[in-house]
């Protein structure tokens, strides 16, 4: 019997094809936003499209930033995917407009300063020594499609990180000319959250062996 993942439903996401993902490296998926049924799976999966305020406005309307903060909280899996990362940040800004996130982690989604937006096709990343969830695909070109990236990463609110625990596994990728676009956050790994900017589900066996990795951890 595989792991068990919720892909959280709340209208926001390419929830049909993370699913069939999901389905074809293993995992027993539900498609719901039931939040006893995503408290209670091994693994959680929050993807998410559209416009940061907008997938917030959903997402809380569901209570599923409550149930990921539990999830958090209880040392379980959670795995976000584009916008899905993007709302884990403490705010997004569009069109002028600031719109709060989640706060797990420090920083602001902001509009790529890239000659062409949005960012749209296969790129590479640069994933850090220690790295699990790129285990075998460091150097694999990944989906993109997004106007909007976190372009910084502290490693703690007010840049100060708790000795305590490890600090975050960043990932990067670039907008624009290979080596020389603008740079930005492509994958998080930090504890039991894990989040990536780029769409696993579409990038071929490179985004399947990703989430491979993910589901593997999830026993």
């Amino acid at each position: 019997m595989g792991a068990r993942v919720v892909v959280l439903d709340y209208g926001f996401g390419n929830v049909r094809s993370a699913t069939r993902a999901l389905e074809r490296v293993g995992a027993e998926v539900t498609l719901t936003a039931d939040r006893a049924a995503a408290q209670d799976a091994d693994g959680l999966v929050v993807p998410g499209v559209g416009a940061f305020a907008a997938c917030m406005a959903g997402l809380r309307a569901v209570r599923g930033h409550e149930v990921i903060g539990r999830r958090l909280a209880g040392g379980r899996p959670v795995l976000g995917i584009c916008v899905g990362m993007q709302i884990l940040f403490d705010a997004g800004v569009e069109h002028g407009e600031r719109a709060e996130g989640m706060g797990e982690w420090a920083g602001t989604v902001e509009r790529l300063d890239a000659p062409v937006v949005p960012h749209m096709g296969w790129a590479p990343v640069e994933a850090p020594a220690g790295t699990r969830l790129f285990d075998g695909v460091e150097d694999e070109r990944f989906y993109f499609v997004h106007s909007y990236a976190a372009r910084t990463f502290a490693q703690g609110h007010d840049d100060k990180a708790d000795p305590r625990f490890s600090p975050p596994l960043v990932t990067w990728a670039r907008a624009g000319t290979p080596g020389h676009g603008t740079r930005f956050v492509a994958a998080v790994e930090d504890g039991p959250l894990a989040a990536t900017q780029f769409h696993p589900e579409k990038s071929g066996d490179a985004g399947a062996r990703l989430l491979e990795n993910w589901v593997r951890g999830l026993g």
